[in-house]
Order: C-alpha cells, then sequence, then structure tokens
C-alpha cells in the first residue's frame, strides 16, 4: 500500500517573511516581461513568426510573453513524434513515471512562490488565489504518481485450479490535453502528468490566454528527466490546432476542461470514427456550472453570508465550481440577503499584486463585456442590490455583484456567467429548494447550510451535483479529499484527484493461462 499524501500546505501570508518572498519574486517576474517562448515537439525548440501574446488582466498594456503559435503541420509533426515515442514508453517502468513526477512536484515546491508569482501576473489571481493554485498542482504530480504505484499491478481477479488469470492496466496511446485558463497551472498541470505517469504520450494544447505557465511547467518536467517526445507542446488556436488533433486518427484520447459550448463540439467531434482510425477515442470532458447554495431557515446565517460571498467571488467568480445562485428557506430569505450585500461591500476590488487583494480582474475583454452584459440581463430580471459595475481604464475589473428576487428560470439563474455574480431566490421550504437546485442543466458542485440532519439525508440523495458540500462552501477542492467532476452538461465526472482518475487514461486488459 503506498504512503498516504497529505496536500501541499497553503502559505500564510500573515507572516512577514512569506510575504516579503513573494513580493520578491513578483519583481523577479516583471523582469522576464516580453519574453519569447517557443513550442517544444520531441525535445526541440522551435520559433514561429506567428505569436500568441500574453497579457497582464490587472494592466491590459502590460506584456507577459510572446509564445510560438503552433499550426497543422508542426501539430502532425509533434503527432507523429508522440506517436513513435509512445511505442516504447507504454513499456517503461511505472516507478520511473512516478519519480518524474515525485522529482517535479519537489522542484515546484521549492520554487513555489516563482510560479504563484506568475499566476499572479499571468492569470490575474490575487495572492491566496494563486498560492492554492501552484499548492494544487503540487498535490496532482505527488497524487498521479502514488495513483499509479497503486495501480501498476493491475486488480485481484479469480483463477482456478486449471487457469491463472490477470488483469493489470496498459496505456492508450498519444492523448491531447487542452487545459483551462482559470486554474492555469493545477487544471493544466493535472490534466498532463496524469496520462505521462499512466503510460501514454502527451500533446499539450494550453489556453491561449495563459500558454507561459505551461511552457514553464515543461521546463519543469525536462529537469525532473522526462524523456523528450513524452510530453509536447503545441499551444495554438482551437479551430486550427486543436480541431486538427481531436480529428486525427492517431488521436486516442482527449482531455479536455474549459466552456460547455467547446467541450460538446470536443465531445462530437471524437466521436466521428476517421479513416485510418481503429479504436473509439476517449472523451474526458469537464466543463461549466451553475452551482447553487441552499440557506435552510434552520442554519447559522454567518456562516452561510461567508459561504456565499467566497464562493461568489474568490477569483472574481471564474471558477466552474463557483456559487452563482442562492436558494434560501423564506424564512431567513432578507436576513440573508442583507448579511452577503454587507459583507460584498466589504470586498476590494484591486490590482492583485497588493497582497490584501480579495479579488483581482476578470481574464481579458471578452470576459469583461460578457459579464457586463449579462449585469444589464439582471437589471431587467431582478434587483440589484450592490455592484453591476466594471473599470476597463487599466485592467479588466467588474465589482462582485448581487441580484435579489429573481425568478428560478431567469436567465441570470441559468446561464454561466463565469463572473462575479451571484443571484438569489426564496423558496418556501426545503423540498422547493432542492427543486430549484436541479432545475439547471448542469451538475457540478452545490452547497447546503443547515443544522437539519434529515434535510442534509435527503439532500445526500437528491441534489444532483457530482460534489455536494454541507455547511461550507461550493469551491475549494482539495486532491485526494474531494474527487472534483460533475453530473449533466457539467462533463464526463471523471473525478480529478479521485482514486480511479487514471483509470480513464489506460484500458484493463485480462490474460487467462491454463495451467
Amino acid at each position: 500500500m503506498v504512503t498516504p499524501y497529505k496536500h501541499e500546505p497553503f502559505t500564510d501570508f500573515t507572516i512577514e517573511d512569506n510575504r516579503k518572498a513573494l513580493e520578491a519574486e513578483l519583481k523577479k517576474a516583471e523582469e522576464n516581461f516580453g519574453k519569447e517562448y517557443p513550442l517544444i515537439i520531441g525535445g526541440e525548440r522551435i520559433t514561429t513568426e506567428e505569436k500568441i501574446v500574453s497579457y497582464n488582466p490587472a494592466n491590459k498594456s502590460e506584456v507577459i510573453g510572446y509564445v510560438s503559435k503552433a499550426n497543422q503541420d508542426l501539430a502532425e509533426k509533434a503527432m507523429k513524434v508522440a506517436d513513435e515515442t509512445f511505442e516504447w514508453w507504454r513499456k517503461t517502468n511505472p516507478e520511473m513515471r512516478a519519480d518524474i513526477l515525485f522529482r517535479a512536484a519537489a522542484i515546484v515546491r521549492r520554487r513555489k512562490h516563482e510560479f504563484t508569482a506568475h499566476l499572479v501576473k499571468e492569470g490575474g489571481k490575487p495572492w491566496k488565489e494563486a498560492d492554492a493554485d501552484t499548492a494544487e498542482a503540487i498535490d496532482f504530480m505527488e497524487y498521479y504518481g502514488r495513483q499509479m504505484l497503486d495501480m501498476k499491478n493491475g486488480v485481484e481477479v479469480n483463477s482456478r485450479e486449471v487457469e491463472n488469470n490477470r488483469l493489470h492496466y496498459i496505456p492508450l496511446g498519444v492523448g491531447i490535453t487542452i487545459s483551462p485558463w482559470n486554474f492555469l497551472f493545477a487544471i493544466m498541470a493535472g490534466t498532463t502528468v496524469a496520462p505521462m505517469v499512466a503510460g501514454n504520450t502527451v500533446l499539450l494544447k494550453p489556453a491561449s490566454t495563459t500558454p507561459i505557465i505551461a511552457y514553464k511547467l515543461m521546463e519543469v518536467l525536462e529537469e525532473a528527466g522526462i524523456p523528450a517526445g513524452v510530453v509536447n507542446f503545441v499551444p495554438g488556436s482551437g479551430s486550427e490546432v486543436g480541431d486538427y488533433l481531436v480529428d486525427h486518427p492517431r488521436t486516442r484520447f482527449i482531455n479536455f476542461t474549459g466552456s460547455r459550448e467547446v467541450g460538446t463540439r470536443i465531445y462530437e467531434r471524437a466521436a466521428v470514427v476517421q479513416p485510418g482510425q481503429k479504436w473509439l477515442k476517449r472523451s474526458i470532458i469537464e466543463m461549466g456550472g451553475k452551482d447553487t447554495i441552499i440557506v435552510d431557515d434552520n442554519s447559522d446565517l454567518e456562516l452561510a453570508a461567508d459561504a456565499i460571498t467566497y464562493s461568489a467571488f474568490g477569483f472574481s467568480g471564474q471558477k466552474c465550481s463557483a456559487c452563482s445562485r442562492v436558494v434560501a428557506h423564506e424564512e431567513i430569505y432578507d436576513d440573508l440577503l442583507a448579511r452577503v450585500v454587507e459583507k460584498t461591500k466589504e470586498v476590494n476590488v484591486q490590482d492583485p499584486t497588493r497582497h490584501d487583494t480579495y479579488m483581482g480582474p476578470v481574464i481579458d475583454e471578452a470576459a469583461y463585456n460578457k459579464i457586463l452584459d449579462y449585469i444589464e440581463v439582471g437589471k431587467q430580471e431582478g434587483k440589484l442590490m450592490v455592484g453591476g459595475t466594471g473599470d476597463n481604464s487599466q485592467g479588466w475589473f467588474v465589482h462582485p455583484t448581487v441580484f435579489a428576487d429573481l425568478a428560478p428560470d431567469s436567465r441570470i439563474m441559468q446561464e454561466e456567467i463565469f463572473g462575479p455574480v451571484v443571484g438569489f431566490t426564496k423558496a418556501k421550504d426545503f423540498d422547493e429548494a432542492i427543486e430549484i437546485a436541479n432545475n439547471t442543466e448542469y451538475g457540478l458542485t452545490g452547497a447546503v447550510i443547515t443544522n437539519n440532519r434529515e434535510h442534509i439525508e435527503q439532500a445526500r440523495e437528491d441534489f444532483h451535483v457530482g460534489n455536494l458540500y454541507f455547511n461550507r462552501g461550493c469551491t475549494a477542492a482539495i486532491v485526494g479529499y474531494h474527487p472534483f467532476g460533475g453530473f449533466n452538461m457539467s462533463g464526463t465526472d471523471s473525478k480529478a484527484g479521485g482514486p480511479d482518475y487514471l483509470s480513464h487514461l489506460m484500458q484493463p486488459k485480462t490474460t487467462s493461462e491454463m495451467l
């Protein structure tokens, strides 16, 4: 049995030495602004004329760097390299592959503030959120390494006197990792290293908004000893490179995290059997959420208000797990709403390089405009209680926004906004609250704040989400503690950071020998 792993601790920035350490790394990060970053295919650095430009969302005139942009020819080159590499990588010792992850985790742990500083700049994350992102990346490497050691010998099956039977796992082949910009380090790292440690080769296409952190992961993996060609760095446009690789007959699996619109499109394309393709592509698709916190009439309202505020406005609501809906029992609705409004007014919105920042910018102009458009919709559908404005003079800042008295089927209560906007509606009893919570096409996270044990057990059975929390917020899943993934249009529920995640990236093979 592999020794259990306790998750990477978060940094306490009330300690002056920790604050000074991160401030120093923020200054170092600024010294690297404007650098150029190549593709990495089979260990070869390739520079292209066309570039992806990474901007600081808190200061839109600040260029973090320029990343070479892959085209279809380079994508095909990467596919051939990964395909050839797979033929020998699939037979490597699982312990060796796990050791690469353990060393990579140690490298990031030693340079933790460096990576956190980069996330503050490239992702616009406040210190607390950026530090948690870095810690989660470390956790994914450690956890999946240990999971591979647990699974390397397969699972026990029955044998008979006349035969010896075994079941073991083998890798799938070449896979495509298409990672998101919101957890630009953690999810990108997890969805890259999990297939690698399982014996697959990987083409990593990070979000075009945040590609530089993916290059930095490549450098870490190389330092940790990963052979050339196992993971290949191919940033590029979704319509050109992404579609080409999803459709490719040699692609064995797609590991995607992102929007419902893109995820369903990938799922549909991956289902088409291309000429020369001799397998059904495995699709691991994690999409969005429209996540609800239910507050019962028998509950701690101060705890509820804190949980709602953090879950709604942490990282500007740019989490698939963020609370964007509150369903409150009618008897406590007004009191709870007043408490959340007061707490929302205390949220400071400012440059995330400051250690006391609660909420920074949204990721880019498109997100800024989309969120403000939804706020205009909200003004027609409900009552604006606080917020409702933005400031794009320097960066993409949207003020935390609360709407009240919304109908459960309103757009604000149904459509994923992916920003710091939360809507309130009331329920006459707990049965109605569960009914409202379940009335979206999503099913990712949810929370119930209650002291009623019967209602907890009722929600455990009837609240249809992949991750359900009691008497806490609906965000902040920890690797190994809260395996993460959702139902319905939230995705394929592959449960990242859970005990069966690697099984999605391998296939079981049974061998039976007559004696």
